[in-house]
């Protein structure tokens, strides 16, 4: 797939840059990307994608955009208030990139159509906001062997992790799933919701802007993968440090003696 002249000038910066170059804007250009949310971390990884130049973005979200998002969901503004952050969302990647093609998937992921939306795209970026999904992304991007970028924030904390428990390491290893970082779901109330902790709205940018950078590494394959690690932020300190995570040979999904086959047990 040639670019055209004004593709050229579009991603001149990167083309420029050797580990991407014409051939790696060519593989964003044809990757299909699936964003699960539309908020907080979803909105500066969509934004930053479209940029990008990835020629498909699927967004999931069965929201409103409200007025309390604002503070930190930027794809969004004042004139979509209580408009789908689908459509709201769709509205900024068209303003932005006429490269990119949107396809809305305006409802909630669930056991029934994990699978076959999940299955649509190349590479998932999760940045939903509750552990019901997270562990239903994890386990139906490990059914159907795509890669995971998986993104979470506290009131000042972010977390970022790429997952291919369907491949090995070097050691011949399975890689460690999200269950290996979070092995079940916290008790009911135990964790703050961001309505009643809060969020420092900067915070989201700078974890959903990691985030697309680790995608479009994983589709360029600049770089060295985030797979097999975990990254926190601090934003209060300033600080970030990486730790590797290991793979428990006890997780249900690629353990010793894995049970999940499909997603019936998250009906």
């Amino acid at each position: 797939m040639a670019l055209s002249d004004t593709q050229l000038e579009r991603y001149a910066r990167h083309i420029v840059l050797k580990e991407i170059g014409g051939p790696g804007q060519q593989k964003l250009l044809g990757a299909r990307v699936l964003v699960i949310g539309a908020g907080g971390l979803g909105s500066p990884a969509l934004l930053y994608l479209a940029a990008a130049g990835v020629g498909t973005l699927g967004i999931i979200d069965d929201d409103k955009v409200s007025l309390s998002n604002l503070q930190r969901q930027i794809i969004h503004d004042t004139d979509h208030l209580d408009a789908a952050k689908t459509q709201s969302a769709a509205a900024a990647i068209a303003r932005l990139n006429p490269d990119v093609k949107v396809e809305l998937h305006e409802e909630r992921l669930t056991a029934q159509n994990a699978l076959e939306i999940i299955s649509r795209y190349d590479i998932v970026a999760d940045g939903c906001d509750n552990f019901a999904t997270r562990f239903l992304v994890s386990d139906a991007c490990f059914i159907v062997r795509r890669p995971l970028v998986s993104a979470a924030v506290g009131p000042f904390e972010g977390q970022l992790a790429t997952f291919k428990p369907y491949e090995k390491d070097e050691e011949g290893t399975p890689r460690p799933t999200y269950r290996c970082l979070v092995p079940e779901a916290p008790a009911p109330g135990s964790i703050p919701t961001c309505e009643s902790a809060g969020v420092l709205g900067a915070l989201t940018g700078v974890m959903g802007s990691l985030q697309a950078l680790e995608v479009i590494k994983e589709i360029t394959g600049a770089g060295e993968s985030l797979t097999g690690k975990l990254l926190i932020y601090d934003a209060l300190d300033t600080r970030f440090r990486t730790i590797k995570l290991k793979r428990d040979p006890a997780n249900p999904l690629n353990g010793e003696s894995a049970s999940i086959k499909d997603l019936s047990h998250h009906a």
